[in-house]
């Protein structure tokens, strides 16, 4: 068995970029052989990684890349905002970002699939996984194709990313549409985009909630002795559709109030779409993506597995 010396695991060190006793490891289970030990570091390391993929990863950051036909928007996750603010990490998002608007690709696994240097996003990002002993992934990704007006992207922080292209309008209020995207956080573009799928659901629940105040109406009306006289079916109606479309107005970057009303000499509560109208502008598409919108995050109660702990 040959010597491992001081100089061979500095050299596996630099070479990989692993932990002192992580390369003598390597080395003293391959006898000494360098490309081995390479090869092994790098297949345990790609085991490791896949064993933190069940994690949850809800931090990160949103990354943006732009060229002269388009705007891509990229979310790469990881379990904490310590590791969300590492060089390597902003690195891997920034050159996902650009290869997405480069290649775009179809899916995310294509994304991680291409090559960034010598190696793919993914190899790298299970190498930074390793390195920084994270669940990291490679989450989503949009591009935005420009239309036939401005097109601009507006970062809040590292947190949220927004994309406004503008089918016609100027500059001034296409920035001012991806600020409001980013502080209200619309859902579509029109209340004619919701789903259907996201109307029935909510619909059912406002439904729910009108039998309920109905049912409370008629105990309460009981219990003082008066009589209860239910609203017509024709009029429940109308009050469920009416809260139908102020919930679709509501999720709509079209009907939700501009935040720069008071900019463009509007009342408080006049919707983005009375801006357009007097700018004669029109929205082509938007995209805001949020870090770790939609993955439900894990709440640790340190006093309880403290207590857990001392009673064990």
């Amino acid at each position: 068995m040959a010597e491992i010396n001081a100089k061979m695991v500095a050299e596996l060190r630099e070479r990989t970029g692993a932990g002192m006793m992580d390369c003598k490891k390597a080395l003293v289970a391959t006898a000494g052989d360098m490309d081995a030990a390479i090869e092994k570091m790098r297949m345990d390391g790609m085991t490791k990684a896949d064993k933190k993929a069940t994690r949850v990863a809800a931090e990160g950051r949103i990354a943006v890349a732009s060229n002269a036909e388009a705007m891509a928007l990229v979310e790469v996750n990881c379990e904490t905002d310590f590791v969300a603010k590492a060089d390597d990490f902003i690195a891997l998002a920034d050159a996902a970002a650009k290869i997405a608007l480069a290649a775009k690709p179809g899916t995310v696994e294509e994304l991680a699939a291409m090559k960034n240097g010598d190696s793919t996003l993914d190899e790298q990002r299970r190498a930074m996984v390793i390195k920084l002993g994270e669940n990291i992934t490679i989450r989503r990704f949009e591009v935005v194709a420009k239309a036939a007006g401005p097109i601009v992207s507006y970062l809040h922080g590292s947190k949220i990313g927004v994309v406004v292209a503008m089918e016609a309008g100027d500059e001034t209020l296409a920035k001012d549409l991806a600020l409001h995207a980013a502080a209200m956080s619309p859902k579509v573009l029109s209340a004619a985009d919701v789903s259907d799928e996201a109307i029935a659901a909510e619909r059912k629940v406002i439904e729910g909630l009108v039998a309920t105040e109905a049912a409370e109406a008629q105990a309460n009306a009981e219990a003082d002795g008066k009589v209860y006289k239910a609203k017509p079916a024709e009029i429940v109606a109308k009050m469920i559709d009416g809260k139908i479309n102020k919930f679709t107005s509501e999720i709509s970057l079209l009907g939700q109030p501009f935040v720069k009303n008071d900019a463009y000499g509007n009342k408080s509560d006049d919707a983005v779409e009375k801006t357009l109208k007097a700018k004669n502008a029109k929205v082509a598409r938007f995209v805001r993506l949020a870090v770790g919108e939609g993955i439900e995050k894990k709440v640790t109660d340190y006093a309880a597995e403290v207590a857990e702990a001392a009673r064990g």
